[in-house]
């Protein structure tokens, strides 16, 4: 499969996504609060948050994986961007995109949709974003296509240029 296969950028609501895995913009404690977290939790349900609560906290950069609930996925990839003080930065998200990966990838999806990590309640830039998680994408060897699910027209557009310019 080459880059081109396997990446799609589309606008629309991650929580409503067919595929084998979503990824949650976690915080290490995997508590769902707003944002994407907030939208899969509304969707899917409460026993999401309750599953990946179990299993953390964990490691600012790791990833684990639960159960999807009500969504339309099999599983929920909880990226852990940032920590208990709501900041990342470049590298938590290089990490977090590459463990969500090599996670996805111990499962056997076919599938994965990512948003923007840590862009929303994080507060980072938007475009760094998009270079950050594409170049980590092209970089994995994964077969596995991957859908970036933008909710924002900006998020979309932001996210479509950084993937021409590669």
């Amino acid at each position: 499969m080459t880059t081109k296969d396997k990446i799609r950028i589309v606008k629309g609501d991650i929580s409503s996504t067919e595929v084998d895995a979503v990824v949650n913009a976690a915080n290490n404690h995997l508590w769902m609060g707003a944002g994407v977290a907030g939208a899969l939790k509304r969707r899917g349900g409460q026993k999401i948050e309750d599953e990946a609560v179990k299993k953390g906290p964990i490691p600012v950069g790791d990833a684990v994986e639960t159960g999807a609930g009500a969504l339309p996925a099999r599983y929920v990839i909880h990226a852990a961007v940032m920590g208990q003080n709501l900041k990342t930065d470049e590298e938590l998200i290089r990490k977090a995109t590459r463990n969500t990966l090599k996670r996805a990838e111990s499962l056997g999806v076919t599938s994965v949709a990512f948003p923007a990590l840590g862009t929303g309640v994080g507060g980072f830039p938007l475009k760094q974003c998009a270079e950050v998680m594409l170049k980590e994408v092209i970089r994995h060897p994964g077969s596995f296509e991957v859908i970036f699910v933008l909710y924002s027209e900006e998020s979309f557009n932001t996210f479509k240029a950084v993937y021409d310019s590669l």
